[in-house]
């Protein structure tokens, strides 16, 4: 997805209880497990590591890895399809419909929308056959010895900024409008931002406040 040399507008947005409604990293496993009903197990320790990262006792990229324990001996072309299956399931009664509509204006005004996500680009980017955006940045991984790595960091806070100026290298850049569920970087960063919460979307402040 090349763009030419010139000062280009986006529209950064965040996924998970954002864009879409609910939490895809939750939501994802169960249709993995509902399709696989022997993975289920791996619930009780997946709220393990969530009370370890609430308790900040692992770090992000340690957590993103341990969490997706469950798709281990799941080669990425069998991920893939769950995915596209997952998300034609969600989309679109499941996503912000005002979002959604702010989305499509800023697309017509020429707008260039980017997701900056946490989730794991291996299920995320089938989303994205169903919804047209012109970049994804989210936590990327391989898969070695039977089970999913991250490569370098997971898609969090400053990071997504590296990955956004990665995808536009040399073009200059201006984030217009950005949105999320929490307050991050790429919100401070933004000439407009949002945050969103229980789907309803609030100027958010820089100094803090919303």
């Amino acid at each position: 997805m090349s763009e030419d040399k010139k000062k280009i507008q986006v529209l950064v947005f965040d996924l998970n209880q954002t864009f879409y409604n609910k939490s895809s990293k939750d939501e994802f496993f169960k249709f993995v497990a509902s399709k696989r009903p022997k993975r289920a197990v791996y619930y009780f320790q997946m709220l393990y590591y969530k009370l370890m990262h609430n308790l900040n006792q692992m770090r992000q990229t340690e957590f993103k890895e341990n969490f997706f324990n469950y798709l281990d001996h799941l080669p990425p072309q069998e991920v893939e399809a769950y995915a596209k299956e997952f998300w034609q399931q969600e989309y679109p009664d499941n996503f912000n419909k005002a979002l959604h509509k702010r989305f499509e204006e800023a697309r017509k005004d020429g707008i260039k929308l980017f997701c900056a996500a946490g989730g794991l680009e291996l299920y995320v980017k089938p989303l994205f056959e169903l919804f047209k955006i012109n970049g994804l940045a989210g936590t990327r991984v391989k898969y070695e010895d039977n089970t999913y790595k991250v490569i370098g960091k997971a898609c969090k806070d400053e990071e997504k900024i590296s990955r956004l100026n990665e995808f536009y290298k040399d073009n200059t850049y201006t984030i217009v409008e950005a949105y999320s569920d929490s307050k991050e970087d790429i919100l401070d960063a933004a000439q407009k931002a949002y945050l969103v919460k229980d789907g309803e979307i609030k100027p958010y402040q820089k100094n803090g406040k919303s």
